[in-house]
Formats: C-alpha cells, sequence, structure tokens
C-alpha cells in the first residue's frame, strides 16, 4: 500500500473554500483537545480566533471558559 505524499501547505486563496476549511479544521482541532483531555486526564483549553476576529473557545474544565482570566492573561502573554 502506497503512503500518501506531504501535502504542500499554502494560504487557501478563494474566501469560500478557506472559511469552510477553517470551520472544519476547528471543529477537528476541538475534538482532538476532548480527545486529549479525556485520555490523558489533562486540563485542556484552547483559543482560536477567526480570520474575521471572532474568539473560538475550548475548556476541559468550565472554570476556564466562564471565567475571563485565562482570556485576559492570554491577550497580555501575546502584546508582551
Amino acid at each position: 500500500m502506497a503512503r500518501r505524499g506531504r501535502v504542500e501547505l499554502r494560504r487557501i486563496e478563494d474566501r469560500t473554500s478557506r472559511q469552510v476549511c477553517f470551520s472544519k479544521r476547528r471543529s477537528g482541532l476541538f475534538k482532538k483537545a476532548y480527545e486529549l483531555s479525556v485520555l490523558c486526564d489533562a486540563e485542556v483549553a484552547l483559543l482560536v480566533f477567526s480570520p474575521a476576529g471572532k474568539l473560538y473557545e475550548f475548556s476541559s474544565v468550565s472554570r476556564y471558559v466562564t471565567s475571563s482570566a485565562l482570556t485576559s492573561s492570554c491577550f497580555l502573554y501575546y502584546d508582551s
């Protein structure tokens, strides 16, 4: 059975296709984060910003999502 070659990563030029890809990959990323939290008993928090600047959050522990402390600390780290 032949292996797949490496996929060349490059920006998707078509805006609609790029948005569809973002949505699908975001869902997959959140699923992987959930699986990591369940399988390894890890506390996982994930922030993803869309190209339009919309924030999407995942947290395996509800206190991170309900608290803005995580978001503000990430912004402080990002700004410095």
